[in-house]
């Protein structure tokens, strides 16, 4: 009930991010499609779908790979990616979202999950991630955390999963892409 009346609040104040969006990203190793689960987590979706449609993912870049070989931390182990807005837009942003925890949401951190990059609860503005393989200890309850509140999922790649690897294998320098992949375009496809 609770999403249903937000999504409710999203659509009267026009600030709507409907079922079935799909955003391609072009990054310089190819494209990736993106399934928008806008029903389930529609603020965290709203939020994203501001920065793609003014553009602030052009010109951006994924600027970190997370694997089981360059990790600083050794407890809880992940594998993701993760990228932002173009350097040139960081400060022109908007206001961090509320956390949409996984527990509310109901969606989790599977093979292709794209969610929102945070320090605390409730401070998510434009950084994404993508899960390589399934990564419960991003969900809520999970460990990677020291809250416990977990990460903001908000949707799934549906078509080059293929690039999404290939960045993940890219060189690094701990946990830094080097160089970092460019993202040359991200654009709503429907």
């Amino acid at each position: 009930m609770r999403v249903s009346l937000l999504c409710l609040c999203l659509v009267t104040m026009g600030c709507t991010a409907p079922e079935g969006t799909v955003v391609r990203f072009e990054t310089e190793l190819g494209p990736f499609d993106v399934a928008i689960a806008a029903e389930a987590a529609p603020a965290t979706a709203t939020n994203f779908l501001k920065y793609v449609d003014e553009g602030f993912y052009n010109g951006g870049r994924f600027h970190r790979s997370v694997r089981l070989d360059n990790q600083r931390r050794s407890d809880v182990l992940i594998e993701v990616i993760q990228g932002g807005v173009s350097r040139d837009r960081r400060g022109n942003g908007y206001p961090s979202v509320s956390l949409e925890r996984t527990r509310d949401t109901g969606l989790r951190h599977e093979d292709g999950t794209i969610s929102m990059a945070r320090g605390s609860p409730d401070s998510a503005r434009s950084d994404i991630f993508i899960c390589i393989g399934a990564q419960p200890s991003l969900d809520f309850g999970g460990t990677r955390n020291a809250d416990g509140q977990g990460f903001a999922a908000f949707g799934t790649v549906v078509t080059g999963m293929n690039v999404i690897r290939k960045i993940h294998t890219s060189p690094t320098q701990g946990e830094s892409l080097n160089p970092a992949i460019r993202i040359v375009s991200a654009h709503r496809l429907r």
